[in-house]
């Protein structure tokens, strides 16, 4: 009964029903700090969800104010239209699909049409579509030396049910369009970056006797076992250099934090509540533990030196906050904000640090679950749903700009990216 409690806790902590909805994008920020561009398609074949790829790319950098309008013209040329002219860049693109998929790019001061840059991008097959857009429009924003963006370049990995006890684990790009199954057959479950260069992730296999974590290169799909656990066994953040992991386990009935050395394999026990203690965190330069427990008789988030046994309480707000996650000092957090036994509860997204800072909302509507940091901290990612719609969000924390995208498949169990 203990474990069922256990495993009945986490899965509340990281699950989410999401079917295929509408969703719409939500802008904030002062226009006038943004740089006016607009943007001409020169492909042959002229594909609207590709120019509404790149008009998402720019809105949510936070630097550009995009023109909405679908613009069509040779790409091959540093030519103006007049009644562009109005803009301080325009961006011509051409995007073909014969013998793999090839795009090229112009970016051209509007002022005196002037090349600021040029560049070209090949692929074989077209499923990764959605990257050429990425890089094309990173490349862009560094050009003219913004604060970089290269987070949208970044895979998603999640796990999502597909029938009962059984799980696949995917990759996807952070828009959705892009989506690539990599683990299936039977129940696989919370998949997490094993590095900044997303080479490998660990996941749980929940398909032997005991649940068994796994690391697998998503490129060679080499699969190597790093630890098996009674009860459960989550693996829920990595170290920088990626030396060392937290894990949640119950191997007596009990979650607690661990933290494993994968060099030579030592364990080390991080709390030791009587009660549920999960999904770790580092933080203060990895010298403390970031989690979720119910000390307090309900899901809070906590802090702890490792080696230390005094648990410092972290959020102050809320009588339900089940998920966090957490970059340098900075700490996103879902509070549940209503009481519904029977219908969809309101959780909103808060953000603050891991010392005696200031807390703020970040969103103020719906249900707003599995907030994750991109790997430098300025955007979050968060699933949320509205009105019956579900979505895939991102919250760029300096430009205070969000963005949504709707998501259709199966419920999502966990995601990282």
């Amino acid at each position: 009964m203990r474990k069922l409690i256990i495993v009945s806790f986490l899965v509340s902590l990281c699950s989410i029903s999401l079917w295929a909805v509408d969703a719409t994008m939500k802008i904030e920020k002062d226009v006038e700090q943004r740089t006016r561009v607009a943007v001409v398609d020169g492909s042959v074949d002229q594909d609207a969800k590709i120019f509404k790829m790149i008009l998402a790319d720019l809105k949510i950098s936070g630097h550009f104010l995009a023109d909405t309008a679908h613009h069509k013209g040779a790409a091959t040329s540093n030519y103006i239209l007049p009644t562009l002219k109005g803009n301080e860049y325009v961006i011509k693109y051409a995007l073909s699909r014969t013998n793999g998929s090839k795009l090229i790019i112009r970016l051209i001061k509007a002022s005196d049409a002037s090349l600021v840059l040029k560049k070209s991008y090949a692929i074989a097959g077209e499923a990764k579509v959605p990257f050429l857009i990425h890089k094309a429009v990173s490349d862009i924003n560094h050009a003219l030396h913004y604060a970089d963006i290269s987070w949208i370049n970044r895979y998603v990995v999640y796990a999502t049910y597909t029938t009962s006890g059984h799980s696949e684990i995917r990759l996807a790009d952070y828009t959705f369009n892009y989506r690539k199954t990599i683990i299936r057959g039977g129940l696989n479950l919370f998949p997490k970056w094993a590095d900044a260069k997303q080479r490998s992730f660990y996941y749980t296999s929940y398909n032997g006797v005991v649940p068994t974590l796994y690391k697998v290169n998503i490129y060679t799909g080499k699969k190597t076992k790093i630890i098996s656990s009674e009860g459960m066994l989550v693996c829920s953040d990595v170290s920088d250099d990626g030396s060392k992991i937290l894990l949640t386990m119950a191997p007596s009935g009990q979650a607690d934090i661990y933290e494993l050395n994968l060099a030579n394999g030592a364990k080390k026990r991080i709390t030791k509540f009587h009660g549920i203690d999960v999904n770790g965190r580092y933080v203060d330069n990895e010298q403390k533990v970031l989690f979720v427990s119910n000390r307090l008789g309900y899901a809070n988030v906590f802090k702890k030196t490792i080696g230390s046994s005094a648990t410092t309480q972290v959020v102050y707000h809320g009588k339900n906050n089940n998920a966090c996650d957490a970059s340098g000092e900075k700490i996103v957090y879902a509070s549940r904000e209503s009481n519904n036994i029977f219908g969809l509860n309101q959780f909103n997204l808060y953000v603050t640090s891991s010392g005696a800072g200031s807390t703020r909302p970040i969103t103020t509507t719906g249900s707003n679950q599995f907030p994750r940091f991109a790997y430098h901290g300025s955007v979050v990612l968060f699933l949320k749903q509205f009105n019956n719609r579900t979505s895939v969000g991102y919250i760029n924390l300096e430009s205070f700009q969000s963005l949504l995208f709707p998501y259709s498949g199966n419920k999502i169990q966990s995601i990282d990216w």
